[in-house]
């Protein structure tokens, strides 16, 4: 394999390197270590069937010309969807940047400070305009977040009631959601017309909407009012861009407010990637799904942001997690919140009151023409009634390059946007036949719906208006950061591989960022090739049949792989199977996913060697036989092993009735040289923003689809709305578009099709051996706590620490930090065992990297070493006292037992040297004292400005 083939420039180590490798752990060939580590029982028996790989410029030209054949008409359909204007200064120095596109969700706050600073920007964007105080860092799309928040009412409300009441005017991919996830959670739903009054009966929540699909703006205090009097709380589901306008959820007393942040400067991406809102009132912050960014202190005592509120909490509670969701749509959150920034409240007030003067307008002309125009209020999107005539203003607005809404043979729906024109709106009125000419235009909003109250206060939004400013303030935060573009990310569980730049450049492509994802399915033939063959090739190197894009998230995709089991096991005339085994050492969203499909969960033992216990595995068997759903498992183990016992655990799992859910994780360890659906698995979900390529994002986009064996092909999840009509019944929707975050699917495609089977076998390989290359290196300072054949592991090993704890008391959570002042980010801490570091290495990094973090991680060894000679203690030490900022090395103040220059420049000085912008925060003062919106500026005085930032 060529250097300068694309294999060979993903590929970090040259044939040269791997040689050197190979020779240190004693093989004499790659596919000879292969052989010992992987067992023979699940090697798969040939090579993978894929097209022959093609170069970046073929393949940059083949994804063209599939994104031009998906017309790019003008979009006004609505349904929660609006094509928007992404600022250049935004798209090409966030979405398209790198540094932004490729860090790591910040659970290290230190080196993460640009990115929180652009979430907490986020929050108070969100709080500001829905009225209430708390809102988290993003959600996946509206409407799983309205299915969140009904999980939030249920749990924090008084009532006991299971009913649900749900505004007959939402969205229809809400509607159906919040069917699909409610039916696993026990959950009745019941659809109410708000305009007609609360039925009687108890409830627990009520979600209206605000606008509702229909364009209706109605007062809703009078159905919150209501709600509460009866020991229920209430969601709503609202448009930012109108909340600029219309009187924000939290004055009408709504206890949580959630919605899409699409249209604030984020391509529709045939639906998705988009970041969604929840905002909650005051004493249900910690049932927030997701994650909260907060401010905290450093070690400085300077203000400093992080996570709050243990926000992998489904790690901590598992099967007694409120919610599965692990990753958010961070990026896409930043591009919203910069959008905000941008514009500022005047701007966004302008853009706002422009949309709903060119709806008043058409709303005038199409009445003073005689149709008859459904609502009452309206903000920007109309319902108009053409007895007969839908399709006959269809044909007519298409052939002049609009889409309109399809409601019914009776009426056409139509919804405008910043892109709208008044050109635009004359054609839409020819559309109609209603000519042309002015007309008087009303306003759509109720005069008690106004909305009087301020937001976006905060100098942040105001302060960047400019492109100078704005592209300042871009670059400050990512120097802030640590992402792949400065250096290597060994986290285990995370792939934290090359995220090719021929792989980003077409979800930029016109026709795959601006298609509506309810454009006619003969308006996006282009995706629907890209699609196809994606799947098809996914099916090939895992070993299924089919594969469902939907699932927008890995959390969604394990959920949606459960709901097929037990719809399987529905159809077999067996609904009692509900007990799902988990292995204690699991990644916990498989419990939480578990739950949330309505299973039980049963926890299977971990041996001492970190395998799966066989034997309590088959006592779990035969003791919920008759019960027994399914198994969860990682393979490679979440220990970074190929267990030699999976096999066996499929085959018992089977002889019970169950079905084998294997966790498509590390999947990175297993391509081109075995299959999961091929050595016993039924259903696995992928992350294609670990093993595919799609970006991080600092923790979201992310793909989550589900793969499975032929028999639960029937169950995969379907749309009302799917462009397949063969896709439109089933089980129903786990995500709100056909195709979840089809926007990113370009660059998984352009993975495979540049490495071909070859290339994708030979990632494989090199990532086991970077793993084994590191785990042998580093063996002698801290001992491997796992290994499978031969003492191999698989592509990531779990360094154990707790001896050197337990000695020193220099823990984990020092080495991490002190590896900051190496320049590198830090491995997974404490997953899956506490006091452990977790590395993944990847196939992207060459062996320079590699030998530098291994340079790094002995010479922290060393520095562990002297705290337990004496020569000082650990709280006196570099590590415990790391990270190292600029400020604290330029204070004339130095108390500290060891020289600067070895706190700051522990492998020497260097100019590229990275920074942290603050030390070590301190996590529990930013739990006691929660504060999640943008702090007084002062806060953040940076002398170097003049004046606070």
């Amino acid at each position: 394999m060529s250097s300068f083939d694309f294999a060979g420039r993903h590929i970090g180590p040259t044939p040269g390197d791997q040689a050197v490798m190979l020779a240190r752990l004693g093989y004499p060939e790659l596919d000879a270590l292969i052989d010992a580590a992987v067992p023979s029982g699940i090697r798969a028996p040939e090579e993978l069937r894929l097209p022959e790989p093609v170069s970046e410029t073929e393949a940059a030209a083949e994804l063209a010309a599939l994104a031009a054949r998906n017309v790019v008409a003008v979009p006004m359909i609505g349904l929660g969807y609006h094509p928007a204007i992404t600022p250049a200064v935004i798209r090409r120095n966030v979405l398209e940047s790198p540094a932004w596109y490729t860090a790591y969700t910040p659970y290290q706050p230190e080196i993460s400070q640009g990115r929180l600073e652009a979430l907490l920007n986020f929050q108070t964007m969100v709080g500001d305009l829905t009225g209430l105080p708390t809102a988290n860092a993003s959600l996946l799309d509206e409407a799983t977040a309205v299915a969140e928040a009904v999980m939030v009412m249920r749990r924090a409300g008084r009532s006991r009631s299971a009913r649900l009441l749900l505004d007959s005017d939402s969205l229809p991919q809400t509607i159906e959601v919040v069917r699909t996830r409610a039916a696993s959670a026990g959950i009745e739903v019941e659809l109410v017309d708000l305009d007609a009054g609360l039925p009687e009966g108890d409830f627990f929540g009520l979600v209206a909407a605000y606008p509702g699909c229909s364009g209706e703006v109605r007062d809703l205090r009078p159905s919150i009012d209501a709600a509460h009097r009866r020991g229920a709380l209430a969601t709503v589901s609202a448009d930012p861009l109108a909340l600029t306008l219309l009187v924000p959820p939290g004055e009408m007393g709504a206890d949580v407010a959630v919605g899409s942040t699409q249209r604030f400067g984020v391509p529709l991406f045939y639906g998705g990637p988009h970041a969604a809102y929840i905002a909650v009132a005051d004493g249900l912050e910690r049932h927030l799904p997701g994650r909260l960014v907060g401010v905290s202190v450093d070690s400085a005592g300077n203000p400093a942001y992080r996570l709050a509120l243990q926000t992998r909490e489904q790690h901590i509670r598992r099967d007694r997690a409120t919610s599965n969701i692990c990753t958010a749509q961070v990026l896409l959150a930043v591009v919203a919140s910069m959008y905000a920034v941008y514009h500022g409240p005047e701007g966004l007030t302008a853009i706002a009151e422009r949309v709903h003067g060119h709806t008043a307008r058409l709303a005038g002309r199409l009445r003073r023409a005689g149709l008859e125009v459904r609502n009452r209020h309206h903000f920007d999107t109309l319902v108009v009634r053409v007895p007969g005539r839908a399709d006959e203003v269809h044909a007519a607005a298409a052939a002049r390059g609009l889409r309109l809404r399809e409601i019914g043979p009776d009426e056409v729906g139509v919804s405008v946007s910043e892109i709208t024109t008044p050109a635009h709106l004359d054609l839409v009125a020819e559309a109609f036949g209603a000519g042309s000419g002015p007309a008087v235009a009303g306003d759509g909003i109720p005069a008690g719906l106004r909305r009087t109250s301020a937001f976006l206060r905060h100098p942040v939004f105001r302060d960047h208006h400019s492109e100078t400013a704005m592209l300042r303030y871009l670059r400050r935060l990512s120097d802030r950061d640590f992402a792949l573009d400065r250096g290597m990310i060994p986290l285990g569980s995370c792939t934290m591989k090359l995220n090719a730049t021929a792989e980003m450049e077409p979800i930029s492509l016109p026709g795959f960022a601006e298609l509506h994802p309810f454009a006619p399915a003969a308006d996006a033939t282009g995706y629907a090739e890209l699609i196809d063959r994606l799947e098809s090739w996914l099916a090939e190197v895992t070993g299924y049949a089919r594969v469902s894009f939907q699932p927008n998230a890995g959390s969604q995709g394990e959920l949606a792989g459960l709901l097929a089991i037990r719809a399987h096991h529905r159809a077999q005339g067996q609904p009692g199977r509900d007990v799902c085994l988990i292995p204690a050492s699991a990644h916990g969203t498989n419990a939480a996913s578990a739950v949330l499909a309505g299973l039980r969960v049963v926890v299977v033992a971990t041996a001492e060697d970190g395998t799966v216990d066989l034997a309590d595995l088959e006592a779990k068997c035969r003791q919920y036989g008759d019960v027994l759903a399914a198994a969860m498992v990682t393979y490679p183990s979440t220990h970074g092993v190929y267990e030699q016992g999976i096999t066996r655990l499929c085959d018992l799992v089977h002889a019970y009735g169950g079905q084998v859910y294997i966790d498509g994780a590390n999947l990175n360890a297993l391509l081109g040289v075995a299959r999961p659906g091929s050595f016993g698995g039924d259903v696995s979900h992928l992350n294609l923003h670990k093993t595919f390529c799609i970006p991080h994002g600092g923790g979201g986009p992310g793909v989550g689809p589900v793969a499975v064996a032929a028999h639960l092909a029937p169950y995969l999840p379907s749309h009302g709305q799917h462009p397949d009509p063969a896709r439109r019944a089933g089980i129903g929707p786990v995500s709100a578009a056909p195709y979840g975050s089809a926007g990113i699917l370009p660059i998984p495609w352009a993975y495979i099709r540049m490495m071909g089977g070859e290339g994708l076998t030979a990632a494989t390989k090199a990532a086991v051996l970077s793993a084994n290359y590191v785990a042998r290196e580093l063996s002698a300072d801290f001992p491997v706590l796992y290994a499978g054949n031969g003492g191999l592991v698989a592509h990531e090993c779990v360094l154990d620490l707790r001896g050197l704890t337990a000695r020193t008391g220099v823990t984990v959570e020092d080495v991490a930090k002190r590896l900051v002042d190496h320049g590198f980010h830090a491995p997974t801490m404490s997953f899956p065992v506490p006091g452990t570091l977790m590395v993944e290495p990847t196939e992207s990094e060459n062996l320079r990297e590699l030998d530098r973090f291994i340079r790094a991680m002995k010479a922290i060894r060393a520095e562990i070493d002297e705290v337990a000679a004496g020569a000082y203690t650990a709280a006196e030490s570099p590590l415990r006292r790391a990270p190292h900022t600029a400020a604290t090395l330029a204070d004339d103040h130095w108390d500290r037992p060891y020289p600067r220059s070895r706190g700051g420049f522990p492998a020497g000085v260097t100019p590229d040297k990275y920074w942290p912008p603050v030390g070590r925060v301190d996590q529990a003062y930013g739990d006691r004292n929660l504060v999640c919106s943008c702090p007084p500026p002062a806060a953040f005085h940076d002398p170097s400005e003049g004046e606070a930032a």
